[in-house]
């Protein structure tokens, strides 16, 4: 990772503060990055979604439901495993269609090639097929697949080309004869498939010799908190819950943990060091095992969801997982020393080679699988080590089935910048109760598949069982919280179908007992959300009306106030920045300084918002991003009398204040423009604030907004001489506010509703000549005092000064808007408002009136 980051633009919002997600940085399913080491904007945007592929026919080994895929993956996605898409899948693409067998009559030397041949076919049609081909050791009298006109050929990047009638070098050719790699059969292009005469017939669809497998596939954004509906056994007992409590049929068997017949004795040991990182560990011994590859049926399940067949005991790990949610782990026991398997730690330093053959060093934190001598075979939870796996020559598996602290295993996987199924699945907490049963499943296939057999018994270790939490459901709550009043006997029936257990009935409520495997519902709102998976969120129909009581805002929190004005910030078109708050200075006067600064550039605390984000802006302007509008919080540093520390925010502008487009003319930001965002912040304290010159030499042009004799903020144009220190000349404007300062002024939040005023509001403009020495705040001041209730709005709207006007002199064109919220305002009553607010003007700024 970069060593300094000078600004992270964070797109999510609030409260995450950066050292709070440092994990995101390794983890590529769960973030992206754009930008590189070094950047000072470098942008981090979170995926929310994990996504999953799910096999409908494997769905359909758990349940059994009449529904067709397309109704299946719109109730998936009723009950929150959205459904992003649908893909065929066929473990033979193109299912062989158009392939026939055929017998080869003739063949001859193509007399316009040396390396092609010409030969008729038989395909048992009536009419013999001339066709041009090129393999070695196409001859006279074979029997072969024959691709006919129409027949699709796939390459292995699903892309595909027609079989057409053609002339080949000034030859006929009707169609093909087929290698096996053309077929999707092998990757074997040696030359044509010859076959048994005896076995296949003349003029046979070819894919009568074959298990055609098709199987529908869906993709399923699933946010990472369901674990419990990362697998296909997952899915189809949520897909269960929602069907049974509907009415619809579903057939669905639990699983339970399978029978196990077992040979003699072993003498395996395990030992768990630490129960905090492995509460539960079971392992078992399967002798005389033939590592080979696995059974059609098993690799066509995998490559269905994208996996790669490796071979049967390593796939059959792949099945439970993505079959039952459980991750586990095959060693190769041969090569397990003392043959003792524990789990612990081992000392910081140590060397460790990875399955993917990488060399890394542990902290010390790391869960690791070890052998009898402590040497490290595998970071128990994520990933495998070179020497310990299975491979072809194995014939002793030693099988793992565990459960793992999820808070360790997402360290040791953040810290070796892993990211796996399985370490994405014990992070999130995987089912404690779930082992074995999962074991047991992968037994019985190691034994049925490879022919091995389990000695021994399971060796165990689990001395405090996990329960399921316990939750107090109020209806009171449900009902407040749905809008809708479900019938009790149905509550009871979707918990139920959700296998969580109704431990008693209360007065308003139930007491439950949630399941190991739902590891995110441990709050009565987390039932909640489940009742109304299961019950349909397009049951509760929107109201007409809705009704709702306003929060007040909590005035004696600092946090609130800084992420309101944050997501202000953020609605306008602002993007937040986070710079480092250790800095270099030019001038070192009231800095605070390190006593061991790790370098020069790093030595003084800072002092301003302000160089950062023009460290920032700077950066973009040279990439040709000279639009800016940056915000930040954070603290600054001075040493006076004593040591100050105080939290601002800081906002800059520069170049243009909206994107181009051609019906809008070019405009670039200006004070104005900051000082307008600066006021609707500052407006939200309800303070009476003032205006006054700044002598700050950080601007050219500055003011202050002071209330009750404290400084607020500070804006205005950055200087030239600030420019130039950072090698620009593109305009910038700044502003800091003082958050202490505006919390402490903060004033009870006159929030309230009032209704839509039934009249229309009564507009009249003035436009006054005065002296170039009133500014339009010493207007409005007077404006405002006006005592007529009317007076609603105050806006200067045009200012001209030169041509054809006295020396001195400029002119304001004002607008007031007048409301009676009882009545329409009369003539009268404008009349007698502005006829006040002119003899104010005149008597106070000798203003005098154009035409």
């Amino acid at each position: 990772m970069c060593k300094k980051i000078s600004a992270i633009p964070i797109i999510c919002r609030r409260k995450t503060h950066i050292q709070k997600i440092p994990h995101l940085f390794k983890n590529p399913d769960i973030c992206t990055l754009s930008g590189s080491a070094g950047n000072s904007h470098l942008k981090l945007q979170i995926e929310i979604n994990f996504r999953m592929k799910i096999s409908n026919n494997w769905l359909k080994d758990f349940i059994s439901t009449d529904l067709k895929t397309e109704k299946i993956g719109e109730y998936l996605t009723d009950i929150g495993l959205e459904v992003e898409g649908i893909e065929k899948f066929e473990n033979i693409r193109g299912g062989l269609e158009g392939v026939v067998v055929g017998k080869v009559l003739t063949c001859e030397k193509h007399p316009n090639a040396d390396k092609l041949k010409k030969t008729t076919v038989d395909v048992g049609s009536g009419t013999i097929l001339e066709i041009v081909c090129g393999a070695p050791n196409v001859e006279a009298g074979q029997t072969v697949p024959v691709a006919t006109v129409g027949t699709k050929i796939y390459a292995k990047d699903g892309s595909f080309f027609e079989i057409k009638e053609a002339k080949i070098r000034g030859e006929k050719s009707q169609g093909m004869i087929c290698a096996e790699d053309e077929l999707g059969l092998s990757d074997d292009h040696g030359g044509i498939m010859i076959l048994d005469e005896e076995k296949y017939k003349i003029g046979t669809d070819f894919a009568e010799y074959f298990d055609i497998v098709s199987d529908d596939v869906y993709e399923i954004g699933l946010t990472p908190n369901r674990t419990d509906a990362m697998s296909h056994y997952g899915v189809a007992r949520d897909l269960h819950a929602f069907l049974s409590s509907n009415g619809l049929k579903s057939d669905f068997e639990k699983a339970v943990s399978q029978p196990l017949k077992t040979e003699g004795n072993t003498d395996f040991q395990l030992e768990v060091e630490d129960s905090e990182l492995c509460p539960r560990y079971i392992g078992a011994v399967i002798e005389n095992v033939t590592v080979e590859d696995s059974p059609g049926w098993l690799q066509n399940r995998l490559q269905a969801i994208g996996l790669s067949p490796v071979n049967n005991v390593v796939d059959i790990t792949n099945y439970i997982l993505h079959g039952f949610g459980q991750p586990m782990h095959a060693f190769d026991a041969d090569k397990i020393a003392g043959r003792k398997l524990k789990v612990g730690l081992n000392a910081p330093g140590t060397r460790f080679k990875t399955l993917d053959g990488a060399e890394r060093t542990l902290n010390g934190s790391e869960i690791m699988i070890k052998d009898g001598d402590d040497n490290p075979m595998c970071i128990a939870g994520v990933f495998g080590g070179e020497n310990s796996g299975v491979s072809a020559e194995t014939t002793t598996v030693f099988l793992e089935s565990a459960y793992f602290n999820p808070v360790s295993v997402r360290k040791g996987a953040k810290f070796h910048g892993l990211n796996t199924d399985a370490s994405f699945r014990f992070e999130r907490g995987v089912d404690p109760n779930n082992t074995r049963t999962a074991i047991t499943y992968a037994i019985k296939m190691i034994e049925d598949i490879t022919g091995g057999q389990m000695v021994g018994s399971l060796l165990e270790h689990y001395p405090n069982k996990i329960d399921g939490h316990y939750v107090v459901l109020r209806y009171s709550m449900l009902d407040q919280i749905l809008g809708i009043k479900i019938h009790r006997e149905k509550v009871k029936e979707i918990l139920r179908s959700l296998d969580i257990q109704i431990l008693n009935e209360i007065p308003n409520g139930l007491e439950l007992s949630v399941p190991t495997f739902k590891a995110d519902v441990t709050r009565e709102i987390d039932v909640i959300e489940e009742i109304l998976r299961i019950y349909g969120y397009n049951k509760v129909d929107a109201p007409q009306k809705i009704s709702f009581t306003p929060v007040k805002l909590n005035l004696d929190d600092q946090d609130e106030l800084e992420n309101l004005w944050a997501r202000t910030l953020q609605a306008n078109g602002f993007n937040e920045v986070m710079n480092n708050s250790l800095t270099s200075v030019k001038d070192d006067t009231n800095a605070v300084k390190l006593l061991n600064p790790l370098s020069g550039d790093l030595a003084f605390m800072r002092k301003s918002l302000m160089e950062g984000l023009l460290e920032n802006a700077i950066y973009n302007i040279n990439r040709k991003t000279p639009d800016i509008k940056f915000f930040e919080l954070g603290k600054i540093y001075h040493k006076k009398d004593k040591y100050e520390e105080r939290k601002q925010l800081a906002i800059l502008v520069t170049g243009r204040d909206k994107a181009e487009n051609w019906l809008q003319p070019k405009s670039a930001t200006d004070f104005y423009y900051l000082k307008g965002y600066v006021q609707l912040l500052l407006s939200r304290l309800n303070l009476e604030i003032e205006e006054k010159a700044s002598a700050d030499e950080r601007f050219s042009d500055a003011v202050e907004l002071v209330a009750e004799g404290k400084t607020l903020a500070r804006l205005g144009k950055v200087s030239a001489q600030m420019l130039k220190d950072f090698d620009t000349d593109q305009e910038c404007f700044y502003a800091e506010i003082e958050l202490e300062a505006a919390q402490q002024l903060r004033k009870k939040d006159n929030f309230k509703f009032v209704d839509i005023p039934k009249f229309n509001k009564i507009r009249r403009d003035l436009a006054m000549l005065l002296d170039k020495s009133v500014s339009y705040s010493d207007l409005y001041k007077v404006a405002r005092k006006n005592p007529s209730k009317y007076l609603k709005n105050i806006n200067l709207f045009d200012v001209y000064e030169g041509k054809n006007l006295p020396e001195g002199k400029k002119s304001y064109a004002m607008s007031f808007e007048l409301l009676n919220e009882e009545k329409t305002l009369e003539e009268k009553e404008i009349a007698e408002v502005m006829n006040s607010l002119i003899k104010s003007f005149t008597k106070e700024f000798n203003a005098e009136l154009r035409g």
